[in-house]
């Protein structure tokens, strides 16, 4: 058991990174509590589980801006300088929730700007904390780092939306979002006591061509793209938090508590999942590993949407996460396979838009599908069309399913950052 103990000697050895660290630990906790409070204010101003997956939604595009111009802005200028910078926009954008919620009359347009805002900011953040990682620690502790930071994020998803289910009922939507604010501001504080993290070389120029180059390896390489398609089928179709408030609040008869054990759910199943992977680097086929998952978070999900019990629905969900961070193991072991060193920052950013990208397009398919013909079938039905969409991709890209390029030793840091990408699926705080 003693290697699933993180090891905490970056936290000794490295005052920087500790910094780093800490700062990420407190402001992590207060993006979860946002992600469930805007999703319970959008449903209570409109009872619409539509609108709450249209919140979702409109995410999307500054998400995808932010992560594909962020990787390439990390590799130009002071890293530090981004960190910065994105600390204090992402505080700015929670800071107009805080307003929203603090008026007799709450808004609901507020909600699609502020977090549209904050996501574009969230996509410039995430590479340049991933590139800044190395800089503050040796190349032997690097494992270790991420282990440490992975770890803090796995324990927000999971009592971050638990606990905002608790404070949302007691002190309140704009105490909850000018909690957020707060962390923030730690976080800041903590990126402004760093040292200037310049890129190798004094940084790269930004520009069109080097992402067109890593776009282009992607469309050539069918296996490397299938682990793509596959992640996206599952998360638009088999994720189904857009009605999580309604559910809570309807099927389960419960409030804001309920509806923060619903969000945690597939956190906790992750959190435990992660810690026995192990075995993932004995497996030769991981392509048909990682299609066997996504049929198990698939069907785990449908169930959930057809039992109207509580604490086996939250198993369901459990078991759904515990699912997708052993398919994210095998997707950054074929990753790490396909995309060579010189591509890896570019093809990075365009990974994370994949990663955090599909969940707000499944919140958007949720809520029409719940528009039309109510939660449960939105969720019971995506489960299933995630399913067949992994037969259909498995027909169209036989590589999937045929891919016998496993069996290698699975690095821990490769199945540290594959356990991060389950973070970002799943909870959308802020990125490693």
């Amino acid at each position: 058991m003693s290697r699933f103990v993180v090891d905490v000697t970056p936290l000794r050895k490295y005052r920087d990174f500790r910094r780093l660290w800490a700062g990420q630990v407190v402001s992590g906790m207060g993006s979860q509590l946002t992600l469930v409070a805007v999703a319970f204010q959008a449903y209570a101003l409109t009872r619409s589980t539509l609108v709450v997956g249209l919140v979702g939604l409109a995410q999307l595009v500054p998400l995808l801006a932010g992560a594909l111009w962020g990787g390439t802005l990390a590799d130009a200028m002071d890293r530090r300088k981004v960190l910065v910078l994105t600390q204090f926009a992402m505080a700015s954008a929670v800071g107009g929730l805080v307003v929203n919620a603090s008026v007799s009359r709450p808004a609901v347009w507020p909600l699609f700007v502020c977090t549209a805002a904050g996501a574009g900011f969230q996509g410039i953040d995430w590479p340049a904390r991933r590139a800044a990682l190395p800089m503050l620690v040796d190349d032997q502790d690097v494992t270790a780092a991420i282990a440490l930071q992975t770890t803090i994020q796995q324990l927000a998803l999971v009592a971050g939306p638990a606990l905002a289910g608790v404070l949302i009922s007691t002190i309140g939507l704009g105490a909850v979002y000018g909690i957020d604010v707060a962390t923030f501001a730690a976080a800041l504080m903590a990126a402004l006591l760093l040292p200037a993290l310049i890129p190798s070389g004094g940084g790269t120029p930004m520009g069109l061509r080097s992402m067109t180059e890593g776009f282009r390896h992607l469309r050539q390489e069918k296996l490397l793209s299938a682990t793509y398609w596959i992640d996206l089928n599952a998360m638009i179709f088999g994720m189904p938090r857009a009605v999580f408030p309604a559910l809570g609040v309807g099927l389960f008869g419960g409030g804001a508590g309920v509806v923060g054990l619903l969000y945690a759910a597939p956190g906790a199943g992750a959190l435990m999942g992660s810690l026995f992977t192990g075995w993932c680097s004995r497996v030769r086929r991981q392509g048909r590993a990682i299609a066997a998952c996504v049929v198990v978070w698939g069907a785990a999900i449908a169930l959930f949407g057809v039992i109207p019990v509580l604490w086996i629905g939250l198993t369901l969900l459990a078991l759904a996460g515990a699912a997708d961070v052993v398919s994210a193991v095998f997707r950054q072991a074929v990753q790490q396979r396909a995309v060579p060193p010189h591509l890896q920052g570019r093809l990075s950013g365009t990974f994370f838009a994949v990663v955090a990208g599909g969940p707000r397009l499944g919140d958007a398919e949720t809520g029409v599908a719940a528009a039309i013909r109510g939660p449960q079938f939105a969720v019971w039905s995506g489960g299933l069309a995630c399913v067949v969409g992994v037969a259909v991709l498995l027909w169209r890209v036989p590589e999937l399913w045929r891919d016998s390029g496993g069996g290698h030793a699975l690095s821990a840091q490769a199945t540290t950052e594959a356990i991060g990408e389950v973070t970002s699926e799943l909870g959308e705080g802020e990125p490693l």
